[in-house]
């Protein structure tokens, strides 16, 4: 809501959007980058989403049973994180066994900087964002 708005105005936006979902205030700034974790989030999701799920098939699963594996542990994540209130680094703790298969896996995408990866990507879809602000195509 514009730096013009009344504080019923606020209040009301407020209501309309959390009947939908978690509101977050942020200055007019931060819009753009927003785009770039909300907004583009699911597709990022999905595509992980898509990643483990063609790993699986590659172990012998059929493309039903990968997909099925895939979202149901996404979704008992998410579950789990949204529950338990926890931070997600103290999950994936609880969940990796010191010298255990996780931790190996983990090491492997550690390894590749998969931090990293993410900020390459939403920092091209930042600069996007801006451009198609800026009009263009």
């Amino acid at each position: 809501v514009g730096s013009r708005a009344s504080d019923a105005d606020r209040a009301t936006v407020r209501a309309l959007f959390e009947t939908v979902g978690v509101v977050v205030d942020l200055d007019e700034e931060q819009i753009d980058a927003l785009g770039t974790i909300s907004g583009s989030g699911p597709a990022y999701v999905y595509l992980l989403i898509e990643e483990l799920a063609r790993a699986a098939e590659s172990k012998g699963f059929s493309s039903d049973q990968a997909r099925l594996l895939v979202e149901q542990t996404f979704i008992g994540a998410c579950a789990l994180l949204e529950a338990s209130g926890e931070d997600p680094r103290e999950l994936r703790r609880q969940v990796t066994s010191p010298n255990g298969t996780t931790e190996r896996a983990i090491a492997v995408l550690q390894d590749a900087d998969l931090g990293a990866l993410f900020g390459r990507a939403t920092d091209a879809a930042l600069v996007r964002s801006r451009e198609l602000a800026a009009g263009a195509s």
